[in-house]
């Protein structure tokens, strides 16, 4: 199967259950009524930033139609693929920066060309962002998700809490509103260095639980790689195994989970089908996960619970 007829597969199914997804909450919706509304982990490498997004008319006009066009948290059509790639249908990722320094922040700027080689300022909502940008170590350390700043001219600035010396790699993921990929999900990435010495550190064993902040998440469903498969998130507090029924909205959802491939860092994210409502998510939370292919995968799950953004992460096996 063509790279082509592959995106437009996922893309039907992606819009196959949203569909079906929008279906059910409507009826729920009908029945009994309800409201939704819409930080810095504690764990040592994560970080997210909650930063504003591009000013200026050409801002508003691109929010504008992104509102307008976006659909169910993280269920727009998926470009596919495992963000390996700085280019994908004519979109391409640049920055002028292969390196940042070492042991203190710096910023990273780069823009998404179009297939006419010149800046998108126009992007879909996903999630309540216009685009997320994930860094991450090669040894999957360090996970951090931020959401950068855009000018006016397509320039965006991320700005990475400080970076360990290694080999890491930057994501962007994104949907154009307007153009040859409007409504196409896209994750691109480009590879930096930070220089000095680098210790590796092991990725921690498969396992089906992890624990953060005080909180144990718990991890339900097989996996098998290019396949959908529902996956379902458990979470219970770490001192007496209760269930957490306090999770607030992030990002448009009660949780916000990633995956990289051991090995490559191949990205994949997990679309959560669980509809926010109110400050009293949980304890057990919904995804829709395909991951393109077999082998060990670093899951970072991001909550909001008693008033912060947790990071927990765990190791899972994809056969």
């Amino acid at each position: 199967m063509s790279a082509s007829s592959s995106r437009i597969s996922t893309a039907m199914r992606r819009r196959a259950l949203a569909a079906a997804a929008a279906a059910v909450l409507a009826t729920a919706l009908a029945a009994c009524g309800s409201s939704g509304s819409g930080g810095h982990g504690a764990m040592p490498g994560t970080h997210h930033g909650a930063m504003p997004s591009a000013t200026g008319a050409a801002a508003a006009t691109a929010t504008a139609t992104a509102t307008a066009t976006s659909g169910m948290p993280g269920m727009g059509a998926t470009a596919g693929g495992d963000g390996l790639s700085d280019h994908a249908d004519g979109y391409r990722l640049t920055s002028a920066a292969t390196t940042l320094p070492a042991g203190t922040p710096a910023p990273y700027r780069f823009t998404v060309a179009g297939p006419d080689g010149r800046p998108v300022t126009a992007f879909r909502v996903d999630q309540t962002k216009r685009l997320h940008f994930y860094a991450i170590r090669s040894d999957l350390t360090g996970f951090q998700h931020l959401h950068p700043v855009m000018a006016q001219d397509g320039t965006w600035t991320a700005r990475p809490a400080a970076l360990a010396p290694g080999s890491w790699r930057m994501f962007a993921a994104f949907t154009p509103a307007a153009g040859p990929g409007a409504g196409t999900a896209f994750v691109l990435s480009r590879p930096v260095t930070v220089p000095g010495a680098a210790t590796a550190t092991p990725l921690p064993a498969a396992s089906s639980t992890a624990t953060a902040d005080g909180y144990t998440v718990t991890v339900k469903g097989d996996l098998m790689a290019g396949m959908e498969h529902p996956l379902t998130v458990h979470l219970a507090t770490s001192k007496d195994g209760r269930p957490v029924t306090g999770l607030q909205p992030y990002l448009d959802s009660y949780a916000h989970l990633t995956a990289f491939h051991e090995g490559d860092a191949a990205f994949a994210h997990l679309h959560p089908t669980t509809a926010a409502d109110g400050g009293h998510g949980g304890p057990d939370l919904s995804f829709h996960a395909e991951l393109p292919k077999p082998g060990n995968w670093r899951m970072f799950l991001q909550f909001r619970a008693a008033g912060a953004l947790h990071t927990a992460a765990l190791t899972l096996r994809v056969s």
